[in-house]
């Protein structure tokens, strides 16, 4: 990318314009746009309103007014043929929430496609299994009445109001598959089961102890996916129920309440490994070791630690740890472009390391 006409760089990387309207333009989906209002089709077009959004995330101004006229100077770069785009930030906001829950589901189907396409030729699979991770993590948003009455505090001493992200990762690339935002309140269990169905069939899940639980584990298995999680000894586990044919490792997970119900226990495996420092406990819906070793579900687990990694490059590198929007409900729409920009420029990255090993 260019450089900012005050000498700073975005966190685009250093592509010219015209090369960085294409990477961005090739993950975005082709056809099949919604018709944007007449109140603003002057102003806006979709693609144009998409591309501004996603370059807002990468700009490293410290409000939202410096980040959007720079995000708008380059889009007028990158087509210098066409009429001038909206001019504020509060039209630009107004323009992308009208519209955002409707392009949010093309431009996410879309990059997901990119995210397999990238996969498909070496590591869509990993060990046998294709295998995503999951993790939630908070979202400062700035300390405002509306802002606390919406989204609620995560119960640190003195924080102020936080959205709660949960974000499923792709094992085998590192990238962002989906996300949801929420409460500072909410559940990242909830989270993932709204996400559940935007995964592959054959997928495995891996999560770390918070995603443990009857309910969410039964649900999973029932979807035909596979699941390897850490267990905590919070959790209950039975042996030798006679349910199942029993491999080495058999344990139930069968909690008191569900008994009384007459449900049926979960039959699973307990996997003794460790993480170079302590004996951990894994727990997985895969039974038969021929198809998932002690070792590769221990090395299988280690690499859950990628989403750590996908935090702290948005929370430190792209600069993202709070939201700058007073509204709740710009609040929302700013993490998710926020997010969108975010998966962009790692897909974009990401194509640039294959290319350059090719």
């Amino acid at each position: 990318m260019s450089r900012r006409r005050n000498g700073r760089q975005s966190n685009g990387g250093s592509y010219p314009q015209q090369q960085l309207r294409q990477l961005i333009s090739d993950l975005l989906p082709g056809r099949g746009l919604p018709i944007l209002p007449k109140s603003f089709r002057q102003r806006w077009t979709l693609r144009l309103l998409v591309m501004c959004a996603i370059l807002l995330a990468w700009q490293p101004g410290t409000t939202l007014k410096d980040r959007f006229a720079e995000a708008r100077w380059q889009v007028m770069q990158m087509h210098p043929g066409r009429r001038g785009v909206g001019k504020t930030y509060a039209g630009f906001i107004a323009a992308l929430a009208r519209v955002s829950q409707t392009l949010l589901a093309l431009v996410v189907a879309s990059l997901q496609q990119a995210v397999r396409e990238l996969a498909a030729e070496s590591c869509w699979c990993v060990a046998g299994f294709c295998v995503f991770g999951v993790d939630g993590s908070k979202i400062d948003c700035p300390m405002t009445a509306a802002n606390e009455e919406a989204f609620g505090i995560g119960g640190r001493k003195k924080s102020g109001p936080q959205q709660l992200l949960t974000l499923l990762f792709h094992v085998g690339t590192g990238l962002p598959w989906s996300y949801v935002r929420g409460k500072a309140t909410d559940s990242e269990r909830s989270h993932l089961l709204q996400m559940l169905n935007t995964l592959p069939k054959e997928a495995m899940l891996l999560a770390d102890a918070g995603f443990t639980g009857y309910e969410l584990l039964a649900e999973v298995m029932n979807s035909g996916r596979q699941f390897l999680i850490r267990v905590g000894a919070n959790v209950r586990l039975l042996k030798k129920l006679g349910y199942a044919r029993e491999y080495d490792g058999t344990v139930y997970l069968w909690p008191d309440k569900k008994q009384k119900k007459k449900q049926r226990p979960l039959v699973l495996r307990l996997i003794t490994a460790s993480d170079g420092k302590k004996t951990i406990y894994l727990l997985s819906s895969v039974r038969d070791q021929r198809k998932l070793s002690d070792v590769s579900a221990a090395k299988l687990y280690r690499r859950r630690w990628s989403v750590e990694l996908l935090y702290r490059s948005l929370k430190q590198t792209l600069g993202r740890r709070k939201m700058l929007s007073d509204s709740p409900d710009h609040a929302k729409v700013e993490l998710d472009w926020t997010m969108i920009g975010f998966w962009a420029l790692t897909l974009i990255n990401a194509r640039r390391r294959v290319s350059t090993r090719g």
